[in-house]
């Protein structure tokens, strides 16, 4: 009768021991979900204001470019698509496919303001505008603000991905509904090459 009595107590400190175990694999994870959750929160208040600054920079580009209106046409068309997919991606940063969308439509999007920026150099008064001037200020300043949010995410990602990865979590973080999360990758290839500058 003891050592049923020995077996039981090993069993239930045993039982005991995994559930108090999972328990803090679990909180882990969720603290660490929270975290890329919160930096994605980040790259979302820059991109909306990249957005909020696309119509104006275009709506000034519009009176001096007035017979260029396709590639301004362009610029709102991938500014708005970026902006649905950045919706979708914000209600739910851990869903892969939301965040692949959303790199997609911001490449997009990159491409876009780029072909307008090329045109616009063969437009000096333009060039010289001071609105124009302080519109891409602005949004040079909020790239650059980008880029760090998307840093602390793809970190906050990564430590997820990891801890998520790990042994003894790997068996227990699929059963308990931890996917692993997708890093925002830069997509466009010339986003990806140093900046020339050229004194010609």
């Amino acid at each position: 009768m003891q050592v049923l009595i020995v077996v039981a107590v090993l069993f239930v400190l045993f039982v005991g021991g995994l559930v108090i175990f999972g328990v803090g694999i679990y909180n882990r994870l969720v603290t660490l979900r929270n975290r890329f959750k919160n930096a994605f929160a980040q790259i979302d208040v820059q991109l909306k204001r990249r957005y909020d600054l696309i119509p104006n920079l275009v709506e000034t580009a519009k009176s001096f470019m007035a017979h260029e209106r396709e590639t301004l046409e362009a610029v709102i068309k991938a500014r708005n698509m970026a902006q649905q997919a950045n919706q979708k991606a914000s209600q739910d940063p851990a869903n892969p496919q939301a965040i692949q969308n959303l790199m997609g439509a911001e490449a997009a999007l990159t491409g876009s303001l780029g072909k307008l920026f090329a045109l616009s150099e063969a437009y000096p008064d333009l060039k010289s505008d001071s609105t124009m001037t302080n519109l891409m200020e602005e949004l040079t300043s909020t790239e650059n603000r980008i880029a760090f949010a998307r840093q602390a995410f793809n970190d906050a990602v990564t430590t997820y991905n990891t801890n998520r990865e790990k042994f003894p979590a790997v068996l227990f973080a699929g059963a308990l509904g931890f996917q692993s999360a997708m890093l925002f990758e830069v997509q466009d290839p010339q986003e990806r090459e140093a900046v020339r500058v050229s004194f010609a």
